[in-house]
């Protein structure tokens, strides 16, 4: 099994980009991961909906043939152990995982839709590069709590 984490746009912030890079290292210690970024469409002139649209097909691309899981603030949130769990159950039955989350104006209906899961990161919106980061640290936090780790306390 490898995740696919599939994300809209790159950190502008170089502190951010930092923390994202360091627990995305971490993480790659356990699970077989591949991160990438798709371009950010420009909103100039366009409305929301085609902009979400554009990126959601670019995020598609990314993670075809993965079961898809949408990091949406309207998913299934989920505790850190339950996670590790989740991820423990998908690892035995092998199939590559593949998480999305959107730019600025969130993920499209018809890629969240078609997701096999939606992933709550937080109860509440998170801007996507703090989403990101959210992520990269619960997939580090799983992995120590599944090797019986002293990080996860």
């Amino acid at each position: 099994m490898r995740m696919v984490v599939a994300v809209v746009g790159k950190p502008r912030n170089a502190a951010l980009a930092t923390a994202i890079h360091e627990y995305e290292t971490r993480a790659a210690r356990y699970w077989p991961l591949e991160f990438h970024e798709v371009r950010e469409e420009r909103a100039a002139g366009i409305s929301p909906d085609v902009v979400r649209e554009r990126e959601g097909k670019r995020l598609a691309e990314r993670v075809a043939g993965t079961r898809v899981v949408a990091c949406d603030a309207a998913g299934q949130p989920m505790t850190s152990e339950a996670f590790a769990s989740w991820l423990m159950n998908e690892r035995q039955s092998e199939r590559d995982i593949g998480f999305v989350i959107g730019g600025a104006f969130g993920l499209p209906d018809t890629l969240v839709s078609r997701s096999a899961s939606k992933l709550s990161l937080a109860p509440w919106t998170l801007a996507h590069e703090l989403a990101r980061l959210v992520l990269a640290e619960q997939l580090y936090r799983a992995g120590s709590i599944i090797r019986g780790e002293p990080y996860h306390k």
